[in-house]
């Protein structure tokens, strides 16, 4: 059976500005009918890597935040740390990157909370049971709220080839212990001539995978003791420690589809997941730039099915035209899927075939036009 999901075409008025067809298009989906007085709402979406301009804005999620506020709710702004070393491998300077790009609590009437701790450490261990992970380790803020509404920057990704809800709810609410397991089940790779040996990561090392080599005087790694937990990450200061991704695209995709499951399985009533499918660029806000948009701005999707919203965003995305100059080939058409064109490693389905398999939603929607 198909899904419902209601489609915004961008199209305002003196009298419906943007922040009323926002509302208009949550209250279609009865959205508030899931909240109950008093629920911590978690509204999980990206506040943009330093340097990146193309990040949801703080205008267009306030009338998100107002709604769920009118239905009972206390809404607060989250994501969880980063792999990688960069503005957002840690607490601290996470919350002070999103206070930079404009989710000022005081304003927005919802404060930020990085969902997995200090350090990437606080996580909750939720049974999948799925082909292969049997257990995820989600943020774990995320896991204890009472309501989920992933708010989704619709564009590419330089591994996943696109970026929507499921990429959001799936890799952006795990813990650094599930983005390691979701990327590759090996320890990192150790950069010796990047290494200071001032142990740092060693003594951040809880279960005694890294040493310093007596030899050399650079760390060592010992693959069966690491855990994959990524602490290290966050304690070099050197780029002496690289992700090592050794997983394939298809097994990262349906990995990050499980951990999609684990998110919404914590949680008694369906999230509400609403695509932004405006500023579509070809790679992540995590990239630290905004490239050129490859296609016109479209509107803004919402459903409770989030395979159901990621297809018909692809959809529209795909039979709008390309725009240049920009990241695409030349000669791209209306229908042709331009996030294949660009990201060429990724299959097909971009693994929502896999997403479907697995129970979080269907391919199959009605777009309902508001």
């Amino acid at each position: 059976m198909a899904s419902r999901v209601f489609f915004w075409n961008l199209r305002a008025s003196s009298k419906a500005p943007f922040d009323k067809r926002m509302r208009s298009l949550l209250k279609a989906c009865k959205a508030d009918q899931q909240i109950t007085e008093g629920d911590l709402a978690a509204v999980k979406l990206h506040f943009g890597e330093q340097g990146t301009t193309g990040f949801l804005r703080p205008l267009w999620v306030k009338p998100v935040i107002d709604f769920i506020l009118e239905a009972g709710g206390k809404p607060f702004l989250t994501d969880a740390s980063t792999l990688y070393v960069g503005q957002r491998g840690e607490a601290v300077s996470h919350a002070l990157c999103a206070a930079r790009h404009g989710w000022d609590p005081l304003i927005l009437n919802a404060p930020t909370v990085i969902a997995d701790g200090l350090r990437g450490e606080f996580e909750t261990a939720v049974h999948v049971g799925c082909k292969h992970l049997d257990e995820v380790y989600i943020a774990g803020a995320i896991a204890e709220a009472d309501f989920f509404v992933s708010l989704n920057h619709f564009k590419g990704h330089e591994l996943a080839g696109y970026g929507g809800a499921l990429k959001n709810i799936g890799m952006g609410s795990a813990s650094k212990k599930g983005k390691m397991q979701q990327h590759f089940s090996t320890g990192p790779i150790i950069r010796e001539d990047m290494c200071e040996g001032c142990e740092a990561c060693v003594r951040a090392c809880k279960v005694g995978a890294l040493s310093i080599n007596e030899d050399t005087g650079k760390i060592a790694l010992n693959a069966e003791r690491c855990v994959g937990c990524g602490g290290c990450f966050v304690a070099c200061r050197h780029g002496g420690l690289e992700v090592d991704w050794k997983v394939g695209v298809q097994d990262f995709l349906e990995r990050m589809m499980e951990y999609a499951k684990g998110v919404l399985d914590t949680k008694r009533t369906p999230g509400l997941h609403v695509n932004f499918v405006m500023d579509v660029v070809p790679d992540c806000d995590c990239v630290g730039f905004t490239d050129a948009p490859i296609c016109p701005d479209i509107g803004v999707l919402a459903s409770f099915d989030p395979v159901a919203v990621d297809q018909a965003s692809m959809d529209l995305v795909s039979n709008a035209p390309a725009l240049y100059p920009s990241q695409l080939p030349f000669g791209i058409t209306p229908g042709q899927n331009k996030f294949s064109a660009i990201h060429q490693h990724v299959s097909v389905d971009f693994g929502l075939g896999y997403a479907e398999q697995i129970g979080l939603g269907t391919r199959e929607y009605e777009l309902i036009k508001m």
